[in-house]
């Protein structure tokens, strides 16, 4: 199975190019974009030496489902997928802050509140609480969207209002939209025998209107319990089967990395990649109810060669 790590492509009415950690995106004219969601996977905020197979079809497909399914909530970018691991949408001027929305305690926010932390993002957490335990209610705890090789830094509402970055008549609809999309979330999760534990979303302006970006509700942008069994791993405190990128954050930092000066990514082997890949294909089939299709062995020039088809056929 091969990966696609690297894109170079040239639109007609191609006007500039944005690389991410994981995404390629091509702007077209003025108000339109090709994002092409590669292969790269990244965790603590470093894109890892290889690609993981799949994984930008499995992303871009979930991602552009869920738009599809959201779009009665709040307007988003989503115009088409013309290929499996490309979306087309609208270009939009992003807010410099991504929403966190939590249902659970776990993960980074877990971290913090074991380590004594009882305040994140502005919100105050009481004492007691137990890792994967679900809050009265979900909590929003933003933060700023970094540059690439920067690390996104938690903020609080008060402050993103005081800085300026969202004036507070858009955070306050921010706020609502993402609490909707996450209880929309919740509910096709729930159907699929899932739980959504937490999630990010991004939001930027389009002709004046707030419109949903990027991806919605996959692996990379969310976590995900499976519902049998939650409750009795709880109460015995024992970890929850997952469904997430955390599973790769958690074997680098059994390696030795957490993406801190001095570290060294631990070696990426053959049987540790196509283990991801598996990881991400069962994530997709529990999400979307469906069986993922992975008979294809192209080579990586070869999804090049189709997606650069697909998409100048679409704009044609």
């Amino acid at each position: 199975m091969k990966a696609l790590t690297k894109t170079t492509f040239n639109f007609p009415g191609q006007t500039k190019v944005y690389n991410g950690k994981v995404r390629d995106v091509y702007f077209l004219g003025n108000d339109r974009l090709a994002m092409v969601v590669t292969d790269r996977i990244s965790a603590f905020d470093v894109i890892l030496p290889k690609g993981i197979p799949f994984k930008g079809q499995i992303l871009n497909q979930i991602a552009s489902k869920f738009l599809d399914e959201t779009r009665d909530i709040c307007p988003n970018w989503k115009i088409a997928s013309p290929d499996p691991m490309v979306t087309v949408g609208l270009a939009c001027q992003g807010y410099p802050v991504e929403m966190i929305v939590r249902g659970y305690l776990c993960g980074s926010a877990w971290r913090a509140y074991k380590s004594g932390v009882r305040e994140i993002c502005g919100v105050k957490l009481p004492d007691g609480l137990r890792e994967n335990e679900r809050f009265p209610q979900p909590i929003i705890t933003p933060t700023t969207k970094a540059e690439i090789g920067d690390h996104d830094e938690d903020i609080s509402r008060e402050e993103i209002i005081a800085k300026g970055l969202v004036p507070e008549k858009e955070y306050i609809l921010l706020e609502k939209y993402a609490l909707a999309l996450f209880n929309r979330g919740t509910e096709i999760a729930a159907r699929n025998g899932l739980i959504l534990v937490d999630t990010k979303y991004e939001f930027g302006k389009y002709n004046g209107e707030v419109i949903l970006m990027d991806e919605v509700h996959t692996p990379d942008s969310s976590r995900y319990f499976y519902k049998e069994g939650y409750e009795e791993k709880f109460v015995k405190g024992e970890p929850q089967r997952q469904l997430s990128k955390e599973f790769v954050r958690e074997w680098l930092m059994e390696n030795g990395f957490q993406g801190k000066e001095g570290q060294k990514v631990p070696e990426m082997t053959d049987a540790v990649v196509a283990g991801i890949t598996a990881r991400y294909a069962e994530l997709y089939e529990a999400v979307v109810g469906e069986k993922f299709n992975m008979n294809d062995n192209l080579s990586e020039q070869q999804i090049a060669d189709r997606i650069e088809s697909n998409i100048k056929n679409y704009l044609k």
